[in-house]
């Protein structure tokens, strides 16, 4: 009986891309205990980095061209090579990784998937409105062909696809919640102790984390603002921005920062990754993420998968899971919102308290936000057939590009 054989393909693999490569990385990883063996097919340079965690060969097909990602070489060898495998998942819209994809599946009668991550989400319409148009009409002329040619369009939760419905989906399109997740954290009994070591200046202090991409849709301009209202009467709290971002979005926010007068008290660290980020998520009193939007928001789920207590915006879409499980306080994206937030957590929030909602936060990961759950549905979803580890099912057996 053969592997499931699966071929993911994305614009990147590059770690500072965002959480679209990470959940590349994820679900590879976590749909092989199932039977499912993973490939990725990226459109990345030959020497691109790719995270060193992924369980799967990586095919770079690029380098290509421009922020859209243009490939011939990428439409050549998915024509070659989309019927060695028995289903194609697409991660990502509006870019050329989905067309590519389209040709490759629709040569070889291999099912396509298509994972949106949140690119579909109205906020996008609304914020960037010029952009709206001509997503409108490369809708019309291209990515609309990929959707219809979709076994199956995938959500990571009933809010992102309720969301997407309304600036391009009807209701004749095949729209599956697969869920979600990550894995466990490594076991460390130091906590914090590898990213206080990095920052000895945060020793002692009460650490607000924000750790993510810097981006305009992640709100750091309210954190910073937010935070600059209660820096003075909390000197020994300490704000720390974790994450990539282009030079011009971080220049502006350390202007904002230097306008308030808080530079002693804000700590810039730039992207972390390995067992310092982890310490970075255990070291923090609270996470902080105040987001726009978020289709899912693997930062938070990060933060609660290390016991750590989270405040966001009712913008990311698993809010209402946090709020639930009582790990974390929820506001508005705006000053007023992200304000009262943090003043609220800074002024009346003590260890005690502190010390219960980590416990809350861990059992919210567990109970909500595992990888395997997530995993599973879409090997089932792909194979037709229910998908228990080490157990591969009939439909497993199915010859690629027969549509099985």
């Amino acid at each position: 009986m053969k592997n499931l054989r699966v071929l993911h393909v994305v614009r990147s693999l590059d770690p500072r891309a965002g959480g679209v490569a990470e959940a590349v990385v994820q679900l590879v990883n976590h749909m092989l205990p199932y039977g499912c063996v993973g490939e990725v097919a990226s459109l990345d340079g030959p020497d691109s980095p790719v995270s060193d965690r992924l369980q799967g060969t990586v095919h770079r097909l690029g380098p290509a061209r421009g922020t859209y990602g243009l490939s011939m070489n990428a439409v050549r060898w998915l024509r070659a090579h989309a019927g060695d495998y028995h289903a194609i998942v697409v991660h990502g819209i509006w870019q050329f990784q989905s067309i590519a994809a389209r040709y490759g599946a629709g040569r070889s009668g291999t099912p396509l998937f298509v994972f949106p991550h949140g690119m579909l989400d109205p906020w996008f319409q609304r914020t960037y409105p010029r952009k709206h148009l001509k997503k409108r009409v490369y809708w019309a002329l291209a990515e609309r062909w990929v959707f219809r040619a979709a076994r199956a369009v995938l959500f990571t939760c009933r809010t992102e696809l309720e969301l997407a419905r309304e600036p391009f989906l009807d209701r004749r399109m095949p729209l599956e919640v697969t869920g979600f997740g990550i894995a466990p954290p490594p076991d460390d009994a130091t906590g914090g102790a590898a990213f206080l070591a990095a920052y000895p200046e945060l020793r002692g202090k009460r650490i607000l984390l924000f750790l993510s991409r810097i981006h305009e849709k992640k709100g750091c301009d309210l954190l910073i603002e937010a935070f600059a209202q209660v820096a003075s009467r909390h000197p020994d709290v300490r704000l720390v921005i974790a994450g990539p971002g282009d030079d011009a979005t971080i220049a502006a926010l350390k202007r904002i920062v230097q306008a308030r007068g808080i530079e002693s008290q804000v700590v810039w660290t730039g992207m972390l990754s390995g067992a310092v980020k982890w310490a970075a998520l255990r070291a923090a009193e609270v996470f902080v993420l105040p987001s726009h939007q978020e289709n899912f928001g693997i930062a938070v789920v990060e933060a609660l998968a290390s016991a750590t207590p989270v405040i966001t915006t009712d913008c990311v879409n698993i809010w209402r899971e946090v709020a639930a499980s009582g790990a974390g306080v929820i506001v508005k994206d705006t000053l007023d919102g992200v304000g009262s937030g943090i003043a609220t957590w800074c002024d009346t929030v003590g260890p005690a308290e502190i010390a219960e909602m980590r416990g809350r936060a861990l059992d919210c990961y567990h109970r909500e936000f595992r990888i395997e759950g997530a995993a599973r549905k879409l090997v089932k979803l792909i194979a037709g057939t229910e998908a228990t580890p080490g157990e591969y099912g009939a439909a497993f057996a199915s010859p690629p590009g027969s549509n099985a």
